[in-house]
């Protein structure tokens, strides 16, 4: 699991894609629709995807995520056009689809098996650590391999990677018996039914997903770091440090997920507070309130761990892909809401007043959790 996770985000594409579009002649309109279309593309195919993980093998489907996504990532590369980025994106939006709801799902039934998901919430938390580790040091490396060979070393690198995480996807151990498959479409129904089942009868179930999706929140505000950074004041090479301080915070709070899970709801004001200072702070100048932000980031990383975990406890094996899927269309939807409110907000105001907004939902969701769950 966490060579997977590390394996999907280590792309050198990432940090230059946007170059990559800009180079061949796209305008800031057909690169910002190439991104609704990934955006759109993920949410149409997370819950059918999810579906699919409960009627076959999952450790197949893990494997073909990362090709699928080495794919778009060729046609990028070899075949640069509008038409082959805009399908890059939605083999890209295909591939998470199948690796979304079918590792968690995949991961959990195996260490139920072996009975120790005590251990999911620590597993889940320090590979989504490592997925942040392998940002920055694919960020670290952008610059040397463009220097060496241009966009299309860069491109050929990512390729490579996504073939290595289709070998550690097959490497996954998969104890489950297989499903009947006899009737394909009535199982797949079968399954989304289960799902839709366990979701409309389960106001645990219920309440997980949507406190799950609600916690995104600051997963969405990342892509806006830079702005925070930059609203500091400082110089526009200093900007990138600031955003590693933040990017840090998140990955240390992964590699203590699973630890503390009682004082969830403390944790979450905690964070809220120091997120909305450290905004307020940036906003006035002060480059080091950053370090606020961090430690916020650094928290909800551990309490996502934690509710994906609660999550995981309440939902049964035969559409546990399909349910936890559910809660990823519900992360897609906060997304584009984030999106949508920070645009309309910017004509106000400016980054620290925004991410202050933005702590604010999760007071609510810490008197959520404390609910007693059933």
């Amino acid at each position: 699991m966490y060579a997977y996770a590390f394996l999907e985000d280590f792309v050198v594409l990432y940090p230059v894609y946007a170059l990559l579009f800009a180079e061949n002649g796209l305008s800031p309109a057909q690169i910002s629709s190439l991104f609704v279309i990934w955006s759109v593309t993920g949410f149409v195919l997370e819950v059918p995807s999810g579906v699919w993980a409960d009627l076959v093998s999952r450790r197949l489907l893990l494997a073909a995520a990362p090709l699928l996504a080495g794919t778009g990532y060729a046609l990028w590369t070899f075949a640069p056009s509008y038409w082959s980025f805009a399908l890059g994106f939605v083999l890209w939006g295909a591939g998470g689809s199948l690796r979304s709801g079918t590792l968690q799902a995949l991961v959990y039934e195996e260490l139920d098996r072996r009975g120790a998901t005590g251990r999911y919430p620590s597993l889940a938390g320090r590979a989504a650590a490592l997925g942040t580790t392998a940002v920055m040091a694919a960020t670290a490396l952008a610059g040397p391999v463009l220097a060496v060979g241009g966009m299309r070393a860069a491109g050929l690198a990512s390729v490579l990677v996504t073939l290595l995480g289709a070998a550690v996807g097959l490497s996954f151990p998969e104890s489950r018996g297989d499903r009947d498959r006899s009737d394909v479409a009535g199982g797949y129904f079968a399954v989304l039914r289960d799902g839709l089942a366990q979701v409309r009868g389960g106001p645990a179930v219920r309440r997980a997903i949507v406190v799950l999706s609600a916690t995104s929140v600051a997963g969405a505000m990342d892509e806006y770091v830079p702005l925070l950074a930059e609203a500091t004041g400082v110089s526009v090479g200093r900007v990138p440090l600031l955003v590693l301080l933040v990017s840090a915070g998140g990955m240390v709070g992964g590699w203590f997920a699973g630890r503390g899970r009682g004082a969830l709801a403390p944790a979450l004001v905690t964070a809220a507070v120091c997120m909305a200072a450290g905004a307020v702070g940036a906003s006035a100048g002060r480059p080091e309130a950053l370090t606020l932000v961090a430690v916020a980031f650094g928290l909800f990383q551990w309490a996502t761990a934690a509710l994906e975990a609660r999550l995981q406890e309440g939902i049964s094996d035969g559409a546990r892909a399909t349910v936890t899927s559910m809660a990823g269309v519900g992360t897609e939807v906060v997304a584009l809401a984030v999106y949508g409110g920070y645009a309309a907000g910017s004509v106000w105001t400016g980054p620290g007043p925004l991410f202050a907004v933005a702590a604010a939902p999760y007071l609510v969701i810490a008197l959520a959790v404390r609910r007693k769950r059933p």
